[in-house]
C-alpha cells in the first residue's frame, strides 16, 4: 500500500488522531469511502462512454443512422 510499511503507517494514524481528533474520525472515513464510491463509479461511466464513442467511429457512414 503506496510503499509504506507498519511503523510508517502507525505514524500517518497517530498524526491524523492528533489533528482532528478520535470523535471526527468516523465522519471522516465515511466521507472518504463516499468520495472513492464516487470516484470509482465516475471513471466507470467515462470509461462505458469512451468505449459506446469508440464503436461508434468504427462504423461505417452508411452504418449510422
Amino acid at each position: 500500500m503506496f510503499g509504506l510499511g507498519m511503523g510508517e503507517a502507525l505514524i500517518l494514524l497517530a498524526i491524523v488522531v492528533l489533528l482532528f481528533g478520535g470523535k471526527k474520525l468516523p465522519e471522516l472515513g465515511s466521507s472518504f469511502g463516499k468520495a472513492l464510491t464516487n470516484f470509482k463509479k465516475g471513471m466507470s461511466e467515462k470509461n462505458d462512454k469512451t468505449s459506446i464513442d469508440k464503436g461508434s467511429e468504427n462504423r461505417g457512414p452508411e452504418d449510422k443512422a
